[in-house]
Formats: C-alpha cells, structure tokens, sequence
C-alpha cells in the first residue's frame, strides 16, 4: 500500500510550482506559511495527511460521495441540455480557523447584518437615508427588487432578514472581505450539516485531537428563530416551509430543512388564504399557519400580488402578510439589499444606521453606473472581475485574467450598452486550502458562507463555521457548485498550543 507521503513526493515538485503561483498572486495560503513550514492549527491535519495511506482517503472519498448519493443530496443546472442530478463534490480534508479569528469574523457579521434589517426597514418606510443623499434615490427606487407594495407595511418585530448568507473571502491572516450578501433564500446550510456528519464518520480519529465548535444545533436555533417572529400570541405557532417543488434545484435542502426542523414542506397548492389569514391543508382539515420559511422568490409568492402566471405561489398571501396575520422569513422586499449595486454602499449603511465604522472590509468596487469608474473598468477588463447587480451562482460574470480576448471584447460591449446593471472589482487573491485529489493535494482557492439567524428581541445566532465552497479547478477563483465547485467541512476550533512543524522537505509532509 502505498503512504501519502510517497504520493505526495511523486507530486512534490508540481506542488512547489503551483505554491509559487500561488504566492506570484499573494495568495494567503492557510495551511503552508512562506518558508514551508506548517501553520499551527493544521499541524495535526498534516500529520494525519501523512499517517494516512493516499488509497484510504481516496476510499473516504468515495464512502462520502456514496453518502451523499443515497441521502439524495443532488442539485441540478438550469439551462444545461439534459441536466441530471448532480452531487456537488466533497472534499475530504476540513478547513480550519481558530475561534479568535472565527470571533472577529462573527462580530462584523452581527454588525453587517443588523445594519442590513435597519437599511430594509428604512427603506420601505421613511427613507431617511435617501433624504439625507447617503445613497442615490434610483438605486433604491429603481431596483427590479424594491417592492412599493411593502412601503408602510409593518413586519414581525421589524425584522426583514431572518436568515443571511454572508459570503466572505480570507486574504491574509487578518484580512476578511465581504464578496456579497445573500438576504433574498440564501442556500446550502444542508450542505454544512451533511458536510460535518459526513465527517464525523470518516475521520472521527481526526475529530478525537481538535476541539470543533458545533454546527448540529442550527435547526434548533433556526426553529427558535422562526418562532419568535410569529405575529401574534396564539400559543405555539404553526411554522411551514413552502417550496416550488421537487423540480426546483435546492428542493433537497428544502425537504431536509423541513425534517430538521420538524414542521410541514409545503407547496403552494397546499396553502389557501380566508379573511387574510393563511391555512395549510391537512387530513384533519385546514391548520392555521403562522410563519412560512419561503423558499420562493417575492415574483412567484402570489399570483394576485405579483406574477399572474405564477403556479408555485399561493393566491392572497401578500394580502395575508401585510395584514400581519403571517411572517414571512425572509420579507418580502429583501432583494434591494440583496443587490451588488448596494453592497457597494454597505460601509456608508453601516455607518449611517449605527455610527460605526465597518468591521468587515467590502471589496474595492467600481460602479459601472459611474462614468468615470466605466471608463477604468474598461480600460482594465483584463485585471478585473466584472459582475452584473442582480446576478448569482456564478453566472453572468467576466473573470478578465481568466477570459480570452474575444470573450473580453463582447463584455465591453454589453457594458457599454447597460452599464448600471454591472459593478468590477480586482480579482482578489482568495485564500487556499489543502484540497485532496487523486494525484495528492494541492492549494485550491476556498470561499466561506456563514449563516446569520436573526429572531426577536435582538436575538441574532452565527454558526460557528457555514459552508466553504472550493473551487476544484487549479487556479479558477469560481467556488460556486454550479460552475464545478466543492464544499468542504468548516472547523472553528478553540485556541489553545499547537505543535509546530518542522518546515515541509521534499518526499515528505502533505502539502
């Protein structure tokens, strides 16, 4: 049987390469330091890749993609010809970081996201950000998201984000950026779970030596959530989670989320709406509903309100809702902050609502809106990442050091003729994780998603981790599953003294 660490040698000098380009592009690397040696808290992880035979973590490989299959946890691509069920990939080796980093990281998403639901509040109420010229009025206004019918309407508790996917980016030992805000249905917290149950079958040896914060508990803290945004005492609420269906996507995680949580996957067939309250169909007959956890854009919720063509939503609801006779998790209307364009305007928010400066870094942005900033990203497509405003998965984008010069060209073209739709940044040096492959391992670049739970009385729940997406392909920066991403398992383990090791030699070590 042949070691790791022989597998490792075999693939050692491609490996020295790849960290030079790595390090070419200052990357953070968050196992390997720059002399070789091994960060601290991945000492043990290096330890275990070496004592570990490559055939036995190659078998754990595959014992979680057989996992994964018979649990059913499958996605599909919109608009590929004959799109099956696909398994997003799991990488075996977890990501590490320490709670003192985690806790700096978690106090910047509690101000991020508390700001987020002041920012919505105002914005579908006195506008006073907008009076007061923090941010242009047609950006607010005018965005295909913002929902004139929730102007005035009063949410539970005044909370519109109940749940926030965070994208954040590492590129140095300090240094965190937020890649963009999900507030509308932020997905794949079902693929953190599985990640860390998956896990903790395989490796449970390697669990034995860290102390890793749990992730288990989110559906309890998500119920609590959701329970305590009821609109009205009436003893325990009815709590649903309303679906498109089983052709939709993430319908997996929709099923899984609702048998977490111990309440009704819902349609919207099986919602009625009578004198504005909401009721689901039973076998025992129509049953009050008091929270609905949608996983339904604002378009489709309602035929009458919105989309008229809509066959997912439930006809009345959003007369329901603004009667305050039902919360919707998310609000309806969260997409406004959910839009590039405004990310862009996220540490003037912060700022303006809570008289702090931000403690997460945005990423430097230009606004394409902007004439002066439109002539720089076109004079630049081949430094910059361009992105339009409403755009998500990893669709709709330029990675300009990664396009060739045709594909360049026709961006600056749809550029030129719809320049508010779109926003550039600088192709950051996204961090890098021991990632396992047939041939060894290797740095690839990682993303994190952590998941924000806001419920009343200012309770707001961070799990210590989310979801951290990898992107396989050598030197690709896009994480997303639908452009042949990964995921991995995300440990926040306590501080305390890790063994150092000694710098990495040639034909030993696992990374």
């Amino acid at each position: 049987m042949q070691n790791l660490i022989s597998a490792v040698g075999e693939a050692q000098s491609s490996r020295f390469e790849e960290r030079e380009r790595v390090q070419e592009g200052r990357c953070f690397d968050e196992m390997t330091l720059a002399d070789g040696s091994i960060r601290a808290v991945y000492g043990k992880i290096a330890r275990w890749l070496a004592g570990t035979p490559a055939e036995l973590l190659a078998s754990r490989r595959s014992q979680a993609e057989l996992l994964f299959r018979r649990i059913g946890i499958t996605f599909s691509v919109y608009g590929v010809k004959d799109a099956s069920e696909r398994l997003i990939p799991f990488d075996i080796i977890p990501r590490i970081m320490l709670r003192s980093e985690w806790a700096s990281l978690e106090a910047g998403l509690l101000q991020r996201v508390k700001a987020l639901n002041l920012f919505l509040a105002d914005v579908y109420s006195g506008q006073e950000i907008i009076k007061a010229g923090r941010i242009p009025a047609e950006l607010v206004l005018g965005n295909p998201q913002f929902r004139p019918e929730m102007v005035g309407v009063k949410v539970p508790h005044d909370i519109f984000v109940h749940i926030a996917g965070i994208d954040v980016v590492r590129t140095g030992e300090d240094d965190f950026y937020v890649l963009e805000d999900n507030v509308r249905t932020p997905s794949g917290v079902s693929y953190m779970l599985e990640n860390r149950e998956v896990m903790m079958r395989l490796a449970p040896d390697l669990f034995a030596e860290h102390r890793v914060a749990p992730v288990e508990n989110y559906p309890d803290a998500l119920l609590a959530s959701l329970r305590s945004v009821a609109p009205a005492a009436r003893g325990e609420p009815t709590i649903a989670v309303l679906t498109p269906g089983r052709y939709n996507s993430a319908y997996y995680e929709h099923s899984f989320l609702a048998d977490k949580l111990g309440v009704e996957l819902v349609e919207g067939r099986d919602l009625v709406v009578e004198d504005d309250v909401v009721y689901m169909r039973t076998t025992q007959g129509p049953k009050r509903v008091d929270v609905i956890y949608r996983r339904i854009d604002d378009d489709f919720l309602d035929p009458a309100a919105f989309r008229p063509d809509s066959v997912i939503g439930a006809k009345g609801l959003m007369r329901a809702y603004q009667a305050g006779n039902v919360t919707l998790a998310n609000a309806v209307g969260t997409g406004v902050a959910d839009d590039k364009a405004i990310y862009t305007y996220m540490p003037e928010i912060i700022e303006f609502y809570l008289g702090e400066k931000a403690l997460l870094k945005n990423v430097p942005t230009w606004r394409c809106r902007e004439p002066e900033a439109l002539r720089y990203v076109l004079d630049h497509l081949a430094d910059l990442v361009v992105k339009e405003v409403g755009g998500s998965g990893g669709y709709g984008m330029l990675v300009g050091p990664h396009a060739t010069k045709a594909e360049r060209q026709d961006f600056a073209a749809k550029l030129a003729r719809d320049p508010a739709h779109f926003i550039a940044q600088p192709t950051l040096a996204l961090s890098t994780c021991p990632t396992f492959f047939d041939a060894g391992v290797a740095p690839r670049h990682v993303d994190l998603r952590p998941f924000v739970l806001t419920g009343a009385n200012g309770v707001v729940r961070v799990v210590p981790g989310g979801l951290t997406r990898v992107a396989l392909i050598e030197n690709s920066l896009v994480v997303n599953s639908s452009q042949g991403g990964g995921t991995k398992d995300t440990w926040i383990v306590e501080d305390r003294t890790f063994d150092e090791l000694a710098p990495l030699q040639s034909g030993t070590g696992a990374a």
